[in-house]
């Protein structure tokens, strides 16, 4: 009889709200019963179409300043392996030069706008459901299988980030973050080289929190992160740390692509080694916009 009257028990939420909880309370006799309830509004799904190749499935993206002789370099290596697959480029060179390569998109930015205001202008910019990162000194060869790392996010689909190696390094780091009492923040830990469990069906990858600068992730789920553009010359790790709990990343051996041998460029050199003020700005705006007391680099 008791199960019977539950089965007719109805909550319904006074206010409305798109995430929150509340705890109920139930008694029968000298029995007493609490539990929660999970209040969520539902979320509209965001599909892609697929299509029938790796055009209609991944943009490229990539960020220049400055570097026009690599840029073309690492257009013509694109083309020889994805003749159709469009590139988008962000570009705050101080004097802009046209590209007109066919399915390549130019963005020209204000001079000197920095790294993570291109990237997030570079991504914003993408209709397909995956991006390819690459710098615009990398060099793609027989080993950059964009194939390969979709195959692994199609596979898994709690992924929204998988890394690649570059010229055979397959950099990786954690960050443990330890949550501070409210007042004086917390603590954040990065560590290079540490990886957890692999995944499932695919030994060569495994769980990480970060990757390097050669990945393939979820259009919309890095849109929900973003590059903060405050972070112009100094930035990587900084947009892991931002999606800490939020991306679920991966690093795989078996995708790799090629790094331009460094020239001669005395125009971009200038820019190209920052000075201590852009790492201390780093810094301060980590301890203020991300609450901490501590960060350790390892």
């Amino acid at each position: 009889e008791l199960n019977k009257l539950l089965a007719k028990v109805t909550y319904t939420l006074p206010v409305y709200h798109i995430h929150t909880g509340d705890l109920v309370h139930f008694s029968f006799e000298l029995h007493e019963a609490v539990f929660p309830i999970a209040i969520r509004q539902p979320t509209v799904p965001v599909l892609f179409d697929m299509g029938t190749n790796i055009s209609d499935q991944v943009t490229v993206t990539t960020k220049t300043f400055m570097r026009y002789k690599e840029l073309k370099v690492l257009i013509r290596s694109l083309r020889q392996f994805y003749k159709d697959v469009v590139l988008i480029v962000a570009d705050d060179s101080f004097t802009p030069e046209k590209i007109t390569e066919e399915n390549v998109l130019q963005y020209i930015m204000p001079g000197g706008q920095g790294w993570f205001a291109g990237r997030t202008l570079a991504v914003s910019q993408v209709t397909t459901k995956y991006f390819l990162w690459v710098d615009d000194d990398f060099l793609f060869t027989e080993k950059t299988k964009i194939e390969d790392l979709v195959e692994v996010m199609e596979a898994t689909p709690e992924l929204d980030v998988v890394g690649g190696s570059v010229s055979g390094n397959q950099f990786y780091f954690s960050i443990a973050y330890e949550e501070g009492d409210g007042v004086a923040g917390g603590c954040m830990d990065r560590k290079s080289d540490i990886k957890f469990q692999s995944l499932p069906n695919y030994p060569q990858c495994s769980i990480v929190n970060g990757v390097v600068n050669f990945f393939l992730a979820r259009t919309d789920a890095v849109n929900r992160v973003r590059f903060d553009p405050k972070l112009k010359r100094v930035a990587h790790s900084e947009f892991f740390m931002d999606g800490l709990g939020q991306l679920m990343v991966a690093s795989c051996g078996h995708v790799s692509i090629g790094h331009q041998p460094r020239g001669a460029n005395a125009q971009y050199s200038q820019f190209r080694h920052p000075g201590k003020g852009d790492v201390q700005y780093k810094l301060q705006l980590h301890y203020y916009k991300n609450h901490l007391q501590c960060i350790h680099y390892g």
